[in-house]
């Protein structure tokens, strides 16, 4: 192969041949030039360019690192003022089951109630079959918080059945008759056989008359309400109170009632003045018990 040069300056041509070996030589060494020129500019053009995408990307991985751990902070933060507020009710909780168990056992020793139908020194039985689940992890202050206030409920529960145990005692105790119809005075005739003061004839006396002045308060032996406020006869001026339970008292012979039908009265409260009206010989209170609407003995009301 020839290559064929033209001089513009001389205006001759000069004609080079390829196949020489010097040619050759001389062709491949600017070959050899060009690419290793070529290729040393690729290398640093690659590594500026390379260093320059390093720089951005560290620079972009750190503020998203630095973003994030800013959130985690702040998620922990978080979690543990919710931590902190739960420990604090459960504490609160946990004082007042405290507060509720020593209430509750002073109730039950006030009301001489047995111990082991309100037991509020330890945990309430619980029990059931073994169930396939997973295994203890760390407890949970969700789950803690559950169960304590499951455990104010069962106390409340407790201290309410408690409540209404020593309030129907209290409340037997106030309307069941106990003791004298009189502040001042004297029995003077008792319940049963007897001579009647008007006849002579012998007689069953159904009630025990207090004899005392006239004018004198006759108080309520027991709460309940008035079923009868005026006259009778026999009676003269009659006071009748229902007690519940099948129980009533009568107070009679009355110089004047103070109380009328349908009013309630407590133990002790005064509900007429003794007098001697109806069927009497003298200032007295004829007192009667009926137990489902049968007289009974006031003397096993009156000794209590």
């Amino acid at each position: 192969m020839n290559l064929i040069l033209f001089s513009q300056a001389r205006g001759r041509a000069r004609q080079l041949n390829l196949a020489h070996p010097v040619a050759l030589g001389v062709v491949a060494a600017l070959s050899l030039g060009i690419l290793g020129t070529a290729f040393a500019l690729g290398m640093t053009l690659g590594q500026r360019s390379g260093a320059a995408m390093d720089a951005g990307a560290s620079e972009q991985f750190s503020s998203v690192l630095t973003s994030q751990q800013r959130e985690i902070a702040q998620l922990k933060q978080q979690l543990q003022e919710r931590v902190d507020a739960m420990a604090m009710r459960l504490g609160q909780m946990n004082a007042h089951v405290i507060r509720l168990d020593a209430l509750g056992k002073r109730l039950t020793d006030m009301a001489n109630i047995d111990q082991n139908e309100f037991d509020f020194d330890s945990a309430p039985p619980t029990g059931g079959p073994e169930s396939e689940g997973m295994g203890a992890e760390i407890p949970d202050l969700s789950n803690m918080l559950e169960e304590m206030e499951r455990k104010v409920d069962l106390r409340d529960a407790q201290l309410a059945a408690l409540e209404n145990v020593i309030l129907a005692r209290e409340l037997k105790a106030q309307i069941r008759p106990e003791g004298r119809p009189v502040i001042k005075g004297f029995v003077s005739s008792f319940f049963g056989e007897r001579q009647d003061p008007f006849t002579g004839h012998q007689a069953f006396h159904k009630g025990v008359d207090f004899a005392g002045s006239a004018g004198s308060d006759v108080v309520a032996v027991a709460a309940g309400i008035v079923t009868w406020s005026g006259k009778r006869a026999g009676y003269g001026s009659l006071v009748e109170i229902s007690h519940g339970d099948g129980l009533i008292t009568r107070y009679g012979h009355n110089q004047k009632n103070l109380v009328t039908v349908g009013q309630t009265v407590t133990r002790g409260e005064p509900i007429a003045l003794m007098g001697s009206s109806g069927r009497s010989t003298g200032p007295h209170v004829h007192f009667e018990v009926l137990r489902n609407g049968r007289q009974v003995n006031p003397a096993t009301f009156i000794g209590r």
